[in-house]
Parts: C-alpha cells; sequence; structure tokens
C-alpha cells in the first residue's frame, strides 16, 4: 500500500496542510456539520457495544467520541498522517488503506460510515467500487452512511464568501453545476478536487451496490449559508431538533452542502 492509497497529488497537498483535525470545530458552520452529523449518527447506529468500520475518517473527528461512546472502532484512510492522529485516540485502530480495497473480511463490521470517500473519487466506477465494498464488509441487516458534498454547494458558497466575483469560481462553477466535477485552478485557495453529488444520483449508486436505501438527510440544511450568524444559535438544542423534522424533505436537499444517504445491506433469508 503507497503512502497516500492512490490519491490525487492536489487532493494529498491539500490535506497535509494539516487542518483536518479542527476543521469542523473552526468555524460556526464546520460546528453545524459536527453537531449535525453526530446526531445523524447517534439516531441511526446500533447500540454500543458495535463494531464501526469509519473509511475515509480523516484524524478522528468521529472515531474518538464512537469509540468513549462504546463503540469498537476500526478507521481506514488514505492519508498517513491522518492515520497517525487517529491512532493516537483511545480505543481506535487505525490503519492506511482504501475506499474502493478495503483489507476486511466479507461481513465483519455492524457499521461502516465513508464520510470522506465519495466526494473525492471522481470517477462513478470508484464511487461504485467503494460502495461495494462497504456492502461487502458490513453484515446483514448492517448499516452503510455515507456523506456526500451537495451539487450547489459551491455556488451557495461562493455567494456567502464573495468568490462568484472572480472568475475564476465563476468559470469553474461552469463545469461543476452541470456535471459535478469540482476541479479548482491550481494555485487558488477553494476545496479541492471532487465530486458535488446531486441527490438524485444517490439512490441508484445504492441500488448498484446491492443495498437498500433506507434515507437521504441533509446535514447542515440550507442554514449553513448564515455564514458567521450561525453561531448565535450552534448550540441551541431546540433549534437542531427542528431540523430533524424537515432533514428528509426532498426540495431542501439540494440547499444543504452535506448529504448523509443511509442504506443497509440486505439481512440473510
Amino acid at each position: 500500500m503507497c503512502k497516500h492509497a492512490g490519491m490525487r497529488t492536489e487532493i494529498t497537498a491539500y490535506y497535509q496542510r494539516g487542518l483536518e483535525a479542527a476543521r469542523l470545530q473552526a468555524t460556526p458552520w464546520g460546528r453545524l456539520e459536527f453537531l449535525r452529523t453526530w446526531d445523524l449518527l447517534t439516531r441511526t447506529l446500533p447500540e454500543a457495544p458495535a463494531d464501526v468500520l469509519d473509511v475515509g475518517g480523516g484524524a478522528g473527528i468521529y472515531a474518538g467520541p464512537l469509540a468513549f461512546s462504546g463503540y469498537r472502532v476500526q478507521l481506514v484512510d488514505p492519508m498517513a498522517e491522518h492515520v497517525a492522529q487517529a491512532a493516537l485516540l483511545p480505543g481506535v485502530t487505525a490503519t492506511v488503506g482504501d475506499a474502493r480495497r478495503l483489507d476486511l473480511a466479507d461481513a465483519s463490521v455492524d457499521a461502516v460510515l465513508l464520510l470522506g470517500p465519495l466526494y473525492h473519487l471522481t470517477e462513478r466506477a470508484d464511487r461504485l467500487a467503494a460502495w461495494r465494498e462497504a456492502a461487502r464488509v458490513v453484515r446483514p441487516g448492517g448499516v452503510v452512511m455515507a456523506a456526500t458534498i451537495s451539487r450547489f454547494a459551491s455556488l451557495l458558497d461562493g455567494f456567502v464568501k464573495g468568490y462568484v466575483s472572480d472568475a475564476r469560481f465563476a468559470g469553474m462553477l461552469e463545469t461543476t453545476l452541470p456535471t459535478g466535477a469540482h476541479q479548482p485552478p491550481e494555485g487558488t485557495p477553494w476545496f479541492t478536487t471532487a465530486y458535488f453529488h446531486h441527490p438524485d444520483e444517490l439512490p441508484g449508486e445504492v441500488a448498484e451496490a446491492g443495498l437498500e436505501l433506507d434515507r437521504i438527510a441533509f446535514v447542515e440544511g440550507p442554514l449553513w449559508i448564515m455564514g458567521d450568524r450561525v453561531a448565535d444559535w450552534i448550540d441551541d438544542e431546540e433549534r437542531l431538533r427542528w431540523l430533524r423534522r424537515i432533514e428528509t424533505e426532498p426540495s431542501l436537499l439540494g440547499s444543504s452542502s452535506h448529504l448523509m444517504t443511509i442504506c443497509r445491506r440486505r439481512s440473510a433469508s
């Protein structure tokens, strides 16, 4: 296995900046992403103790709290730097690996998290390979939870932060909006090479992997575009509970920065 498990050079360089460990606590909208993702995890995962495989889990931002909550957590990430950080977390086993070729036995875990890989696999065949590997290693009846970035995230982010006035950003959007391919020009500060899903694509990917779709939920919903104003209510649990009421509303899915697709491996008959 190579050091970065086949990742594209520009993606590796982006994560070698070392910002991933603190990313979800550095800004109000990052904390909104974390809190909403954690809420979806805790409402969906089987009760602890259970075996959870965190594929593309980065430095362990979710693996650590899951282990603290009593789960047996294995983390796999293509970045050796992330794996070294995650391995320091109590209760977390971390190894370098590739979401498309997992070094685990069939039906060996109770739940699989794909919270990072799918938006960095720019070819559909590679995304399907990651889905299929998750389906292979999860036990019958087990859950697979996958995060994707919304097709419209860069456009909305560009409005909030003023990027749309930059001709380079506008040119990038001309490709991203119709195709999902996010390719920032070299030397720009924007998010690295990625694929941004249209919500309507996800059921097809799940079905082709042989999984059964449970639901697609937004993570942040439309409120992330409030920017720093999110800080005014981010720790208000009552307001966050209201988001649960509408998290699967189809007409709102594309307005979220991230989506969570929740599916299961068919139970043995």
